[in-house]
C-alpha cells in the first residue's frame, strides 16, 4: 500500500488512480489528519504500507516526525520545483529520497523498493516447511525454486504470514491488499483470490497450507499442524499393533 501526503485534493487523487491502475492500493491524506490515520491503522496494517509519498504540507518536519513514530516504511518527498534549498530541507527533515515532478509511479516504486533493501541486511522472510515467503514483493519459493503469484495472491500469503498465528479476517486482508479507504472494489473479491491461492499451493505442495474457519478468518498453517494427521495416524496405527500383540500374547498362555 501506498499512503500519499498532500493537502491537495486534485494531487492526492491523481497519484492514487495511477498506482491502483498498476494494481498497487493506495490511500490518501492530508498532513492536518496525519495523527488519525497513524491512530486508525494497525501496526499489521502499517507493516505493509511501501511508502509514505509526502507532498505539499504545511510542516513537512512535523508530518515526517508523526510517522516516524510508528514506521520505518520510506518517506519519499515529491516536489513541485526543486532547487538545492528544498532538497536538503527534505532530506534534512527525515526524508529518504526527494523527487521532483513529472514522474511516473513505476519510478517511485522502484526508488521505495531500493530504499526498503539497503534499511535491512537481509529481506525478512518466513518458513513454513517447503514453503519460504519473503516480505519485499518477491515471489514465493517452495523447494528453493520462484513460484510466481499474480501481485494480489501474493500480497493476502505475505499478509498471512505476517500475522503469525493469528487469524484475519476478510475485512483486514482487504484493507492491507487494496487500502484501508479503498471503495472501489468489494469485499467479496478477498474470497476468489483465496480460493486460487490455495487450490496453487495445494497443487505444489501436496497438503492444504491456508486454514479457514467460518466467523473466525484465515491463518497459515505451519509445518507441525500439516504433519499433525500423519502423526495421529501414525499413533492409532501403533496403538492397534499393541492391542494385536496383547491379544496374540493372552491366547498363548490360556
Amino acid at each position: 500500500m501506498i499512503v500519499i501526503v498532500d493537502s491537495r485534493e486534485l494531487v492526492r487523487d491523481g497519484f492514487k488512480a495511477m498506482f491502483l491502475r498498476l494494481g498497487y492500493p493506495a490511500t490518501t491524506t492530508c498532513d492536518s489528519s496525519m495523527e488519525d490515520f497513524l491512530e486508525a491503522i494497525s501496526d499489521a496494517d502499517l507493516k505493509h504500507v511501501q511508502a509514505f509519498l509526502i507532498g505539499d504540507c504545511r510542516d513537512h518536519a512535523a508530518t515526517v516526525s508523526e510517522i516516524r513514530a510508528r514506521t520505518k516504511a520510506p518517506l519519499i518527498a515529491v516536489l513541485d520545483q526543486s532547487s538545492l534549498t528544498d532538497i536538503l530541507f527534505h532530506f534534512e527533515n527525515g526524508a529518504d529520497d526527494v523527487i521532483k515532478k513529472p514522474v511516473h509511479v513505476t519510478e517511485i516504486l522502484a526508488r521505495a523498493a531500493a530504499i526498503r533493501r539497503r534499511s535491512v541486511a537481509e529481506a525478512p522472510k518466513q518458513e513454513l516447511g517447503r514453503l519460504r515467503i519473503f516480505n519485499d514483493g518477491r515471489d514465493p519459493e517452495i523447494d528453493g525454486v520462484s513460484f510466481p503469484l499474480p501481485r494480489r495472491e501474493r500480497r493476502i500469503l505475505e499478509y498471512l504470514a505476517s500475522i503469525g498465528d493469528r487469524r484475519a479476517s476478510r475485512t483486514q486482508i482487504y484493507n492491507s491488499v487494496y487500502g484501508v479507504l479503498e471503495q472501489d472494489v468489494d469485499e467479496c473479491v478477498v474470497e476468489s483470490h483465496i480460493s486460487k491461492l490455495r487450490k496453487k499451493l495445494r497443487a505444489a505442495l501436496g497438503e492444504e497450507v491456508i486454514d479457514s474457519k467460518r466467523f473466525l478468518g484465515y491463518r497459515l498453517m505451519k509445518p507441525a499442524d500439516l504433519k499433525q494427521p500423519e502423526r495421529s495416524v501414525q499413533k492409532k496405527a501403533t496403538s492397534i499393533a499393541h492391542v494385536s500383540l496383547a491379544q496374540d500374547l493372552a491366547a498363548k498362555v490360556s
